[in-house]
C-alpha cells in the first residue's frame, strides 16, 4: 500500500515573540486532500501556526512544504494557499459576484462568469449573485468569503475561525455545509478553531494545542475516547478525574484502589501501569443507581449524594459529592425508563469497565478545565 502523499508539513517549526514562545518545535504533517482542525484555547499557537502558513508570519526556525516545495520564504501572494477569516472580509461596493471574481480578475484573466456561476453554486448562492455583502446575512456573507478563496484552486485552504461570528444554530448549519463543500471540491482545508464541538463535527483529524505544542493528534473519536493527557480530557469535552493507586494486574486489566473501592482498567487503555494514576470516565458513560443495587460487573463508587440537577432537553445533568469531598458529573439521557434523582439523595456511581482510562498523577488534574482568558 503506498504512504499517503502529504500536502501540507511543518518540520520543526518555532515562532518567538520577543522572550515569548508562541510556537515551540511543531512537526506537523496535514494529508492531501484531508479536512484538519487545529484545536486549543487562546493564545496556544493555533492562529500563529495558520498565519505561518499563510506567509503572514515568518518562522523563528523550521520549514514549511508543500508536496515537495518548501514554502517558508516565499511571499504571501505566491504561495498557492488562500485564508477565510472571520471578519470576512468583504467588498462592499462591489455585487456577489465581483466579489468571487476579484482574485482571477486580479491575475489578468478576462472571462470568468462561468467561472463565478460554478462556484457560487457549489455555496448555494447562485441566486444572489447580484447583491451587495451588506444584503447578506451572516451565514451568506461567510460562504461568499469561502467561494472568493476557493475559486483561486489553492492546494490548501486556511480557515481561521470563520464561524466564529455566526450565532449558534447558524454555526452549527455552517458546520455541515462546510464539511459538504471540502468533500466536494476535495482541497485541504486547515481549520482554527476553540470550539470543540466544531472541530470534532468537521474535521477528519484533530491537533489539540497548548503552549505551543500538539499534545495529541488523531481521528475526533479517538481524541475523545482515549485522551493521552489531562489537558486533552477536560479540553476536549468534560471528564471526571479520580486519583486511585495501581495494586496490580490481573489478564489484561490494571487493578486499581480507588479511594477504598477495587476497580478494573483495560491495559489497553492506560496512560500509566504502576504507582499514582488518574482514572478517567466521560460523564456520559456514568449511571447513577440508588445505593446497594447489584453490580453485573460494572465499576461502582459508592457513598455519592446528589447536590446539583439540571435539565438540559436531551440530558439531565448531576453534580454528585463524594465521600471524599470530590463532586464528580454524571450526564443522563432522558428517556421513559430512566430514575430522576434530586438533590441529597444518596446514590452510588456505575459504568462499564472498558470506558474507563488511567492517566499519569504527575499531570494535573485541572489542566484544560480553566475558563479561558479572552
Amino acid at each position: 500500500m503506498a504512504p499517503v502523499r502529504a500536502d501540507l508539513q511543518l518540520r520543526g517549526v518555532v515562532k518567538r515573540f520577543g522572550a515569548f514562545t508562541a510556537v515551540d518545535e511543531l512537526d506537523l504533517t496535514v494529508p492531501e486532500g484531508s479536512f484538519f482542525a487545529l484545536l486549543g484555547p487562546s493564545g496556544c499557537g493555533k492562529t500563529t501556526t495558520l498565519r505561518m502558513v499563510a506567509g503572514l508570519e515568518e518562522p523563528t526556525a523550521g520549514s514549511i512544504l508543500l508536496g515537495e516545495q518548501d514554502i517558508t520564504d516565499l511571499k504571501p501572494y505566491r504561495r498557492p494557499v488562500n485564508t477565510v477569516f472571520q471578519s470576512y472580509a468583504l467588498f462592499p461596493h462591489m455585487s456577489v459576484a465581483d466579489n468571487v471574481a476579484f482574485g482571477l480578475k486580479r491575475r489578468g484573466r478576462k472571462k470568468v462568469d462561468a467561472e463565478v456561476s460554478a462556484m457560487l453554486d457549489l455555496v448555494e448562492l447562485g441566486h444572489l449573485a447580484g447583491r451587495k455583502p451588506a444584503q447578506l446575512s451572516g451565514g451568506q456573507q461567510q460562504r461568499v468569503a469561502l467561494a472568493r478563496a476557493l475559486i483561486n484552486q489553492p492546494r490548501v485552504l486556511l480557515l481561521d475561525e470563520p464561524l466564529g461570528a455566526l450565532d449558534l444554530k447558524l454555526r452549527r448549519a455552517m458546520q455541515i455545509e462546510l464539511k459538504r463543500i471540502q468533500t466536494e471540491v476535495g482541497l485541504t482545508f486547515v481549520h482554527v478553531t476553540h470550539d470543540q464541538e466544531e472541530a470534532m463535527t468537521m474535521a477528519d483529524t484533530v491537533a489539540v494545542m497548548n503552549n505551543g505544542r500538539i499534545e495529541q493528534l488523531g481521528a475526533p473519536e479517538e481524541l475523545y475516547d482515549l485522551p493521552a493527557t489531562t489537558f486533552v480530557a477536560n479540553f476536549l469535552g468534560q471528564s471526571n478525574l479520580v486519583g486511585a493507586t495501581v495494586s496490580g494486574m490481573s489478564g489484561n486489566d490494571l487493578l486499581l484502589d480507588v479511594h477504598g473501592s477495587r476497580l478494573v482498567a483495560p491495559v489497553a487503555r492506560a496512560g500509566v501501569k504502576d504507582g499514582r494514576a488518574w482514572i478517567g470516565i466521560r460523564p456520559e458513560k456514568v449511571f447513577l443507581t440508588l445505593p446497594g443495587e447489584p453490580s453485573d460487573g460494572d465499576s461502582v463508587l459508592t457513598g455519592g449524594v446528589v447536590t446539583d440537577v439540571s435539565f438540559v432537553g436531551v440530558s439531565t445533568q448531576y453534580l454528585v459529592r463524594m465521600p471524599w469531598e470530590q463532586e464528580l458529573t454524571v450526564f443522563e439521557q432522558n428517556h421513559t425508563s430512566v430514575r430522576r434523582f434530586v438533590p441529597g439523595d444518596q446514590v452510588d456511581l456505575r459504568w462499564r469497565p472498558e470506558h474507563t482510562f488511567t492517566l499519569d498523577a504527575a499531570q494535573d488534574a485541572t489542566a484544560g478545565a480553566e475558563p479561558e482568558d479572552e
